[in-house]
C-alpha cells in the first residue's frame, strides 16, 4: 500500500498543470523574430495543461509498444501539419472537444493495462495530434494575422522539440524511476487514470457549454 500511494502521488506529480490555460509567454505581445517564435513554441505545450498531459501520456504508452522512440514522432509530425495548416487558415472543427477526448481515449487505453500495437499507437497519436497542432496554431494565428516565415519557423521548431522531450521524459519516468515494466504496471495504469480523469472533466465541460450555446443560455 505504501508503495501504491507514492506511486500515486509520483504520478500526480508528474502529470501537474502548471499554469492552467496560459497559452502564450510573451504575454500577448506581438511575435517578429525567429526567437520571437521559438519562445512561444517551447511555452505553450508546458503552459497548457491539457496539451501537456497528452503528449506525456503519449510518452508512457509508446513505453510497451515496439517503437518507443519512433511512434511519438508520429505525434509531433501530426502535430506540426496542424499547426501549419492552421497558420494558414484551414482549422480543424471542435478541436477542443476532440482535445478533452483525446485525454479521455488514450487515458483510458493506458488505464486499461493494454499494450498498444506500433500501427494502432501511430494512428491514434497522429490522429490526436492533428486536432492538438491546430489549436497550436490558433495561439500563433491569434497573435499574428500574417506571421512571417521566421517566426513560424521557430515556433514549430520549439513545438516540436519541447513535446518531443516531454515525450521521452515522460516515459523515462515511469519506467526508469516508477519501475513500470510492462502496460499492466500499476504505476503506468496509474498515469491513464489521472489523464483520463482530466479528459473527462475536459469533455464534460465543452460539452455542457456546447449544449448552453445552443439552447442560447450564457456558460
Amino acid at each position: 500500500m505504501r508503495n501504491l500511494l507514492r506511486a500515486s502521488a509520483a504520478v500526480i506529480a508528474l502529470f501537474t498543470p502548471t499554469l492552467a490555460f496560459a497559452h502564450h509567454p510573451l504575454g500577448g505581445l506581438p511575435m517578429v523574430t525567429f526567437a520571437d517564435g521559438i519562445l512561444p513554441g517551447v511555452g505553450h505545450p508546458l503552459l497548457g495543461f491539457d496539451h501537456l498531459f497528452f503528449v506525456a501520456l503519449v510518452g508512457v504508452a509508446a513505453l510497451f509498444t515496439r517503437q518507443r522512440f519512433a511512434t511519438p514522432a508520429a505525434y509531433i509530425a501530426a502535430m506540426l501539419i496542424g499547426c501549419y495548416a492552421m497558420s494558414t487558415g484551414i482549422g480543424l472543427p471542435a478541436k477542443e472537444i476532440i482535445i478533452g477526448v483525446s485525454l479521455l481515449a488514450l487515458g483510458a487505453v493506458v488505464l486499461s493495462g493494454k499494450a498498444l500495437g506500433v500501427l494502432p499507437a501511430i494512428a491514434i497519436f497522429a490522429g490526436f495530434g492533428l486536432f492538438h497542432g491546430s489549436a497550436f496554431g490558433d495561439s500563433i494565428a491569434s497573435q499574428e494575422a500574417a506571421v512571417g516565415g521566421q517566426v513560424l519557423a521557430g515556433y514549430l521548431i520549439g513545438l516540436s522539440f519541447v513535446q518531443y522531450a516531454i515525450a521521452l521524459g515522460a516515459g523515462w519516468l515511469v519506467a526508469n524511476v516508477l519501475g513500470a515494466v510492462n502496460a499492466q504496471a500499476i504505476q503506468a495504469r496509474l498515469a491513464g487514470a489521472v489523464v483520463a480523469g482530466v479528459g473527462l472533466f475536459l469533455t464534460l465541460e465543452n460539452v455542457e457549454g456546447l449544449v448552453f450555446d445552443l439552447m442560447g443560455w450564457a456558460s
